[in-house]
């Protein structure tokens, strides 16, 4: 692998740790720890429960398939999930096409190690738990975990629990927020000494067109590169079977006598997007439009399907769906056009990222940040073709995946280059760095969009940003936190004493110190939660200078009308390196009959050289 960096394979342990201790401490280390799936290759996954896992090695174990081989190598997987993964958080040579134009890995002289925790039947607790356990044995800095699951208190949250000592012992964890979106509070790995990453789109696309009957053109995107359907318009088809599932084109719904020969439209949803492509294939069919419905609005995912197919949003979608339907002898036919560079707008926040507000500490606000998830380059297994279906034959050193999983490697990658910058910095401060310094402006200087809907997306979509890893190396100021503080939140959290036991694994902790509320928590973002009693709230926040000495900070504040907002003191003066300064907000609601709804504004600390701005997002519970 290239710029001298040494990739360590590792399957999760059985009997204790693995000795790989002593290599990755010899040298300079920076980014161990891949633990997948949050993936979305072509497939509609159900959250944190993917339909295939990897790993480097593995042994037998009960309930696994057999006859799966599993080599150690650069393409190690027969799903090549891992190797994407570990790809973009340390990055390789790209293919000719795409070298020297966008991002090539984020932590290029990165050592990485993997930890096989998954399996065929699925992954589970005492594998991951076993897996973050060698990690942090084995001197990890950055544990990145493309992994979850559903909500549920943090004692009984395996990473939740796992991830807590590894930040306690200074290592940065960085999970994916699911692929369950658009829908409210739909995100996993919401426990704040977590980086919590959704995903965005980037200024790349796969530009594909269907051309129909009536002389419309509809573009969408498409990976297809295999021998195209030619010029000629052939016969359209939706719903070519005798029930309405092969609207959604599942397998064993469409009749190959109605399908052959013809460019089939297939509703987004079910089963997967490439699965559909197959069915059509098997049925016959020449070629395939795949439609997006309301849940998953105007994003577009490229895939590399087995026969001529393009995806479009839902609006092209209804627009297909209503001439193929009420048009005697439709007709239509794809073309594809390669790779475009620069798209607007970009990012776009994606549609099955997982959004919050967080379902299980309300007064933390999640996710913390997006990252680039949509259409993404990665390295890729050659034991498996793109499609990650049995059936596909092709084989590639390079693929496209879409998914909260490709955007949790790439804040990983950007956190090593914060931790080889700074190593002195706790995960707390360099998550802190990654938040304050994102950026919600798209490359045509308009707010940061939706791809579910194209309105503008919100906090509970992006967190507090697109991250920026130029920024993030000098933030001005930061927001510590320390493992007591993290105990201290718990116990504001009203978790009884075991419960807090078995997340920290502190056989004599107490509750002695605790917050008035969770949302005091040092944390560099703001969730305010009005209820009919309580229209006042007020958090307290501590920054630490990491800037130049004698520096002064200004803040503003911005919001809702509804809503005043008081800061205290509303001046900082840092006289030196490394001081710590505190300040109150106080939040007041005006609006005395609201009903029950969210409103977002931010409070930015700002001089010269820097604005460290946190996002606030409110909410009104009647």
């Amino acid at each position: 692998m290239a710029g001298g960096s040494e990739l360590l394979c590792r399957r999760r342990p059985t009997r204790g740790p693995l000795p790989v201790a002593r290599r990755l401490r010899s040298r300079r280390r920076l980014l161990p720890l891949a633990l997948q799936p949050q993936a979305r290759r072509g497939q509609e996954l159900l959250p944190g429960l993917p339909s295939r896992r990897r790993g480097c090695r593995r042994r037998r174990r009960a309930g696994e398939a057999q006859g799966v081989r599993l080599a150690a190598g650069p393409g190690w997987a027969w799903d090549a999930h891992g190797v994407d993964g570990r790809w973009l958080r340390r990055g390789q040579r790209q293919p000719p096409r795409v070298r020297n134009r966008h991002r090539r890995g984020m932590a290029t002289a990165s050592r990485v190690a993997a930890y096989k925790v998954c399996w065929a039947s699925g992954c589970f607790g005492s594998d991951i738990l076993a897996g973050i356990d060698t990690a942090i044995s084995d001197g990890a800095d950055i544990l990145s975990l493309s992994l979850g699951g559903g909500s549920t208190p943090y004692f009984r949250d395996t990473i939740a629990i796992g991830a807590f000592a590894a930040a306690e012992r200074g290592i940065f964890v960085s999970c994916s927020a699911g692929n369950s979106g658009p829908g409210p509070a739909t995100l996993a790995n919401g426990a704040p000494w977590i980086a919590t990453v959704g995903a965005g789109t980037l200024d790349r696309d796969f530009p594909a067109t269907a051309r129909l009957g009536n002389g419309a053109r509809y573009t969408g995107v498409s990976l297809y590169s295999g021998k195209g359907m030619g010029k000629k318009l052939v016969p359209a088809v939706y719903g070519g079977g005798s029930s309405n599932a092969s609207k959604l084109c599942l397998a064993g719904t469409l009749d190959p006598a109605r399908v052959r020969g013809k460019m089939v439209l297939c509703d987004r949803g079910v089963s997967a997007r490439v699965e559909k492509g197959a069915v059509v294939k098997v049925a016959g069919g020449a070629g395939m439009i795949l439609a997006n419905t309301a849940a998953n609005g105007e994003e577009l995912v490229a895939d590399s399907h087995l026969l001529p197919a393009v995806a479009v949003g839902k609006k092209e979608g209804d627009l297909i769906r209503q001439y193929v339907t009420t048009n005697p002898r439709p007709r239509g036919v794809l073309s594809f056009g390669g790779t475009v560079l620069g798209v607007r707008p970009s990012p776009v926040v994606a549609a099955f990222s997982s959004r919050g507000p967080n379902p299980v500490s309300p007064q933390v606000l999640k996710p913390d940040f997006i990252g680039p998830g949509v259409n993404i380059l990665a390295g890729w297994s050659g034991s498996i073709g793109p499609t990650g279906l049995l059936k596909d034959g092709r084989r590639t050193q390079f693929n496209i995946m879409s998914g909260t999983s490709m955007s949790c490697p790439h804040i990983s990658g950007v956190a090593a280059l914060l931790k080889g910058a700074h190593p002195n910095w706790s995960p707390a401060a360099i998550k802190s760095a990654l938040m304050t310094t994102s950026y919600v402006i798209d490359n045509t200087n308009s707010p940061l969009r939706d791809a579910a809907g194209g309105s503008d997306a919100t906090p509970f979509a992006y967190g507090a940003g697109h991250v920026d890893p130029q920024r993030a190396l000098a933030p001005g100021l930061i927001y510590d936190i320390t493992a007591d503080d993290y105990i201290a939140f718990l116990c504001s959290l009203n978790y009884t004493v075991p419960h807090i036991q078995a997340i920290t694994k502190r056989p004599n902790v107490t509750c002695s110190r605790r917050f008035s509320d969770p949302g005091n928590l040092n944390y560099p973002s703001f969730s305010v939660v009005f209820g009919k009693k309580w229209r006042v709230v007020k958090y307290r926040r501590e920054l630490t200078n990491v800037g130049s000495a004698s520096s002064t900070y200004e803040v503003t504040a911005s919001g809702p009308g509804g809503v005043a907002v008081t800061v205290k003191p509303a001046k900082l003066m840092f006289k030196h390196v490394n001081q710590k300064l505190r300040y109150s907000v106080t939040f007041a609601s005006k609006e005395r009959g609201r009903s029950a709804g969210t409103a977002f504004g931010w409070i930015t600390w700002s001089n010269k050289q820097h604005k460290v701005r946190s996002p606030v997002a409110y909410t009104w519970k009647m």
